[in-house]
């Protein structure tokens, strides 16, 4: 069966890749298939990951490699999981509605350049809200500006750190709604496939 060959972008652990990796391993990513994990990073610690799965990894801070990477192995979906490389307008505009990012907030709040991280949750948390979570959306040329696909809300608890809500809207939202989003653009991209060859 034909799956969509995705790339996924990583500069950190690699929380929100390994969430994909089990959604593959389960059958709940099936219309997509993750071959290349490239980050900006030489140790970013998604890399060991990327490699335990049997998957092929790269590093490179180039957006010019990048892109003959991408290129080179038919890369047709796009998915930044914890990728703070701000990517150019130019690159962006060569894969429209092919880049998904992940954001830990419920976009429009906390979002835009500066914010990643444990920085949204500082603010989160500094602006009082009750109700935060996180957003996975199309990347465009403004950062965090992108069609958004699908949100999760997480509640605010007394006593949250930004450490504490991190960890609870990784697992609440993060992990449950990139998945889900992946498989939905990948399966599009199948079903746009099957459309020009009728």
């Amino acid at each position: 069966m034909r799956r969509a060959r995705i790339a996924v972008l990583v500069s950190g652990g690699g929380t929100n890749l390994q969430a994909l990796l089990d959604a593959q391993e389960s059958g709940a990513l099936q219309s997509g298939e993750i071959v290349l994990v490239l980050s900006d990073r030489p140790g970013a610690y998604a890399l060991t990951r990327a490699a335990a799965a049997g998957i092929e990894t790269a590093v490179t801070p180039d957006e010019a490699a990048l892109q003959r990477l991408l290129e080179a192995r038919g890369i047709e979906l796009i998915v930044l999981a914890g990728y703070l490389h701000i990517l150019s307008a130019a690159f962006v505009a060569r894969y429209p509605n092919r880049i998904l990012n992940i954001h830990p907030s419920l976009i429009p709040s906390f979002c835009g350049r500066g914010c990643y991280g444990l920085h949204v949750h500082e603010a989160a948390l500094r602006r009082g809200v009750k109700v935060t979570g996180a957003t996975v959306h199309f990347v465009n040329e403004i950062p965090d500006g992108g069609e958004i696909l699908l949100q999760k809300a997480v509640a605010v608890q007394p006593g949250d750190t930004p450490e504490t809500l991190q960890k609870r809207v990784m697992r609440e939202a993060e992990w449950v709604i990139l998945p889900a989003a992946t498989e939905a653009v990948a399966k599009r991209i199948l079903e746009e496939e099957r459309h020009e060859h009728l």
